[in-house]
Formats: structure tokens, C-alpha cells, sequence
């Protein structure tokens, strides 16, 4: 679906043999990226973590941008290497991603960019602007050896062109900052009004892991902390549509769905229905003690073999920075908050989230 508001090939146009191996070097590539790039992500949360133990107790925090600095620093130093480490890049780039982002969410979905010139300048300027980016990157890492291996170098290492280079990378970094950005808030914004989950997930972080940090080992044993992870998905109804290409004819009762039409599935009324999930509204990590619970994420693609690479980037980055918080603050909701939603492709908070902190004994 993104692929298509970008106005970029589809990955299910021409041969399907050569578009599925483009798939799967898309994912191999997140993979990777995430083991040769576990201890930026830990050092990223060790960093927001001293960030708020700074900060006086009674203060509050923005989480939605906190987050999403978080996700942006996160995802160009796996995706495009060590360039990114430095702030004065990441706010250019940021600068560029809320743009694009933010008419790919409203513009493109009611028509109003195409409408609205200088918008639609703006828009066009920030995507040839990220493209300039992402090409330079791709033709400083091309043959070149570095200590980490990033996203992209996957990509260099198939048989992609430049522009099938730009186009997946430009797909990771929107998507997996803005899907990484609003799993991490909601997680946390709901950790804030349970204290008993919060209390739990704290009791499993102190019994697999210790003093110690987390490891990509360990992470498998954190099936709490997963399961908070699935129920913010859930809740925040992270996700609340999904589109596919029509590959073949089809039909739904008496109707019959021509080739190639859009597909639009309506994940966030399936993730609040009653029939598949008793109390449908609570926030309960706990339901996901069933295995039916699982099998029903899995099936709507937020779990298993059907689990979009950035959402699995997320879970990862989103489980690290927990193991990092939890263990050492204690969080809390800002009273008389009203919490409104954003339904768009991705679901956000309509306005800034705010919590506080504070030091746990």
C-alpha cells in the first residue's frame, strides 16, 4: 500500500519469481540489520533512559516526540550505518519524514493533496530531498566494507537496481520509523494505566534478566513482555488497515473483484470484536495467554509468517527499550489526560501524550 501512495512499481507488477526474491531480501536485510545492530539499539535506550532520570519527577514528559526521536535514531543507524549518528543528519531527515508522512496519512487518503499546490510542493520537495539521501548513502556503501552491517548493504549485496534500492529503503525508513515511534508510545502510555502490568512485566524483566542487559538471546524468554507487546497492538489498533493487490480474480458473495483491484482489509474493527476478544476495549496482556489469542493476531498479520518486517523491527527495538525503562523507572499517567486517537495508516495519538517518571529504589 505504500509502495503505491509513493507512486512506485508494486512489487506484485511483472515477475513473480523476481518479486518474491525481492521480498525476501527485504527481510533478510531487516534481520540482519537488527543483529549487527542490537547494542546501537540497547545504547539508544540507555540514552533515553539517563534523558529522563535527569528529568524532576514531577515533570511531563512528551512521549510522542521522545518516541519518535527514539524510532528515528533507531531506524537510520540499522537501515543506513553510522552517518546517522550524528543528530544534525537525523533532524534533516526527520524533518523530510514528517512531511511525506504526514500527507501519505491525510493527503493521499482523501485527495486533498493533489488539491493543494504549495502542499503538494512541500511534499514532492521533502521526497526529492530523502531520495537525494538515500542515493548517497547507497553510492557510499556500494563495495565498501564497515563494521556494521545495515539494511542497505543487504540490498547492495542482491541484484536490485538503484531505484529498487531507494524505493525498499525509502518503505523501511517511513514505515519502520512511524510503526517503531507509535508501538513504543502506546506501549508505554498504556504501561502508565496499569500499574499491575507494569508491576508484572517489571517482575519478569528482574527474573530472565537480572542486573544484567538484555540479549538477543533472552528475548525469546520475555513472553510477558510479548505479550503487552500484542495487546498494544490490539488496543491502539496499531494498524487499522491493510491493502493488497487483487492477484487474481475474485469473488465475496455475489461480487466479483477484477484483477489488480486494491484490497482494502479493516484490521481495526477485527482487533476489537467482541466474538474474538472478551472485553474487547480493556487493555489485558493477559488474554494472550490462550493460544487462540495468538492464532488471531497471527492470522491478521501481526504475528508469524505473516508479520510485516517493520512491525517484527519494532517488537524488537519496542522489547529492548522496556527491558532498559521498566528495570529502572517507574511510569506514570498525567492526570485528568484525555487520550484521543488518530486513525490514519498507522495509529497515533491525536495530540501529545504526556507522562512522568520516576526513579525506582
Amino acid at each position: 500500500m505504500l509502495k503505491s501512495l509513493l507512486r512506485y512499481q508494486s512489487s506484485l507488477n511483472g515477475d513473480t519469481g523476481e518479486s518474491h526474491m525481492r521480498r525476501k531480501l527485504y527481510e533478510n536485510g531487516v534481520t540482519k540489520s537488527l543483529q549487527s545492530n542490537f547494542a546501537v539499539i540497547q545504547k539508544l535506550s540507555e540514552e533515553l533512559l539517563v534523558k529522563w532520570l535527569s528529568l524532576p519527577e514531577a515533570q511531563h514528559v512528551p512521549l510522542c516526540q521522545h518516541m519518535l526521536g527514539f524510532a528515528m535514531k533507531s531506524v537510520t543507524q540499522t537501515a543506513m550505518g553510522s552517518s546517522f549518528e550524528d543528530d544534525r543528519e537525523v533532524i534533516r531527515f526527520r524533518r523530510h519524514h514528517d512531511a511525506i508522512w504526514s500527507e501519505i496519512g491525510k493527503g493521499f487518503l482523501d485527495g486533498s493533496l493533489d488539491k493543494n499546490m504549495t502542499r503538494k510542493k512541500l511534499y514532492e520537495d521533502a521526497l526529492m530531498e530523502m531520495e537525494s539521501t538515500l542515493r548517497k548513502v547507497t553510492k557510499e556503501r556500494r563495495g565498501r566494507s564497515f563494521n556494521r552491517h545495515v539494511f542497505i548493504d543487504t540490498l547492495l549485496q542482491g541484484s536490485l537496481s538503484d531505484q529498487q534500492i531507494l524505493e525498499d529503503t525509502m518503505i523501511f525508513s517511513l514505515a519502520g520509523c512511524i510503526i517503531t515511534a507509535n508501538l513504543c508510545t502506546w506501549a508505554v502510555y498504556f504501561l502508565t494505566t496499569s500499574e499491575d502490568v507494569q508491576q508484572n512485566l517489571y517482575k519478569e524483566m528482574d527474573h530472565v534478566l537480572g542486573k544484567g542487559p538484555i540479549t538477543h538471546e533472552k528475548i525469546e524468554q520475555l513472553r510477558y513482555c510479548r505479550q503487552v507487546l500484542c495487546e498494544t497492538v490490539r488496543t491502539a489498533k496499531l494498524t487499522p488497515i491493510a491493502a493488497q493487490l487483487q492477484e487474481l480474480e475474485g469473488r465475496v458473495d455475489q461480487h466479483t473483484v477484477p484483477k489488480e483491484t486494491l484490497v482494502l482489509y479493516a484490521l481495526g474493527v477485527m482487533l476489537q470484536d467482541s466474538s474474538s476478544w472478551p472485553s474487547p476495549y480493556k487493555f489485558d496482556p493477559e488474554r494472550f495467554n490462550e493460544e487462540s489469542a495468538m492464532k488471531n493476531l497471527s492470522l491478521l498479520g501481526f504475528l508469524g509468517s505473516q508479520e510485516c518486517p517493520e512491525l517484527r523491527f519494532a517488537y524488537m527495538v519496542a522489547t529492548v527499550l522496556l527491558s532498559v525503562l521498566v528495570r529502572k523507572l517507574y511510569l506514570h499517567p498525567v492526570k485528568g489526560q484525555v487520550m484521543e486517537t488518530k486513525y490514519e495508516l498507522v495509529t497515533s495519538p491525536k495530540e501529545e501524550a504526556w507522562i512522568t517518571v520516576s526513579k525506582r529504589s
